[in-house]
């Protein structure tokens, strides 16, 4: 770092995104990334035309996507707001909802950006710890008395938590701010979107990059009660108010007219989760109840350390954390069924 660098940002931490490697052609199990291309509207959208107009600025307001994302969830457009990718929904957030005063809950193993936001914004902070069997413990976060951001499915874990349990947390904080961070709901779990018709302190963050194949595109789209995305716009108008380019609005766009090809496609990804599972199992793994695109697995008698290694030496890369209770798991995305079987081969030599 520099001498110039404020001195607010020492001790910063800041997030570790998945390897991208360049050296070689790995099948890429880490980092959550779709196995199937974008829907053949998306495609078809990104013609020439529209890349010819790059020269002009994109619609600050993201009309025509915020409509349809509105429309597919029953909403009004003011219930919707568009960032670039999750993350930046997720820092306006806790810019907007969290100070020194009050602080943030989330679970002490969860997804890796809330805690660079926590110190990066300087907030009070609470790191609940997850239970023995690795699940969130909902009675932590009622009267929470801070805002509570919360994975559901959690990362890396997988795990879900049940609606019923969610809406006790926002009912029992009707003075703070609940996020729900919804990135892989769409591979098994139930989504929050609904509640926010009826509580006002409920926000829930989703996702294109996971089950609609945008990851590249990024686009993530925060769901609320028209008063808090009054305050979120606010923000983003002050910041970056041309923040969502116009191959992305474009590509989303047509992301919610091609549902039914990601539907397919992630009923497709839950099956091969649970052939891989039950594989896994029987070459001894250990697995966490995952309701995501992707497995949290470790294997007795061999670090998270050794199989990830492993594994990368037969070109095929999985997410290792070297973190404290997690440090024996590897995170592996779920790719098609043939990159499956790989795994499950080299895994077999390995053991």
């Amino acid at each position: 770092m520099s001498r110039f660098l404020s001195s607010r940002f020492s001790s910063l931490e800041a997030y570790v995104p998945g390897e991208q490697p360049r050296d070689r052609k790995y099948i890429k199990l880490n980092t959550n990334e779709s196995p199937f291309p974008p829907a053949p509207q998306v495609l078809e959208a990104l013609d020439s035309r529209e890349a010819e107009d790059l020269r002009l600025y994109s619609d600050p307001e993201c009309r025509y996507l915020r409509e349809a994302i509105a429309a597919y969830y029953g909403l009004s457009p003011k219930n919707i707001m568009l960032g670039n990718g999750s993350d930046e929904n997720l820092s306006f957030i806790f810019m907007a909802y969290c100070d020194k005063k009050i602080g943030v809950s989330y679970p002490d193993i969860s997804y890796g950006f809330y805690p660079v936001f926590a110190e990066l914004y300087g907030l009070g902070r609470k790191e609940l710890p997850l239970r023995s069997d690795l699940r969130i413990c909902p009675e932590d976060y009622v009267a929470a008395e801070t805002t509570v951001v919360l994975a559901n499915p959690n990362a890396p874990t997988g795990i879900c938590l049940p609606v019923a349990d969610i809406e006790t947390i926002v009912k029992s904080n009707p003075d703070n701010v609940v996020v729900i961070d919804e990135a892989y709901i769409d591979f098994g779990g139930e989504s929050c979107i609904p509640l926010t018709k009826k509580y006002e302190n409920l926000i829930v963050i989703q996702t294109f990059s996971k089950s609609r194949s945008l990851a590249g595109a990024r686009l993530g789209y925060t769901v609320a009660c028209e008063a808090l995305i009054a305050d979120l716009e606010k923000l983003r108008y002050s910041t970056n108010p041309y923040n969502i380019n116009r191959l992305s609005l474009t590509a989303g766009k047509a992301a919610i007219e091609g549902q039914t090809y990601y539907d397919n496609n992630n009923a497709e990804i839950i099956r091969v989760r649970e052939i891989t599972g039950d594989k896994l199992k029987n070459l001894g793994f250990e697995l966490t109840d995952s309701k995501a695109n992707f497995i949290f697995a470790r294997c007795p008698g061999l670090s998270g350390k050794e199989l990830y290694q492993g594994l990368r030496e037969r070109g095929i890369l999985v997410r290792y954390f070297d973190k404290p209770r997690i440090s024996d798991y590897v995170r592996i995305t779920i790719g098609t069924e043939e990159q499956m079987d790989t795994l499950l081969l080299a895994l077999k030599e390995m053991l």
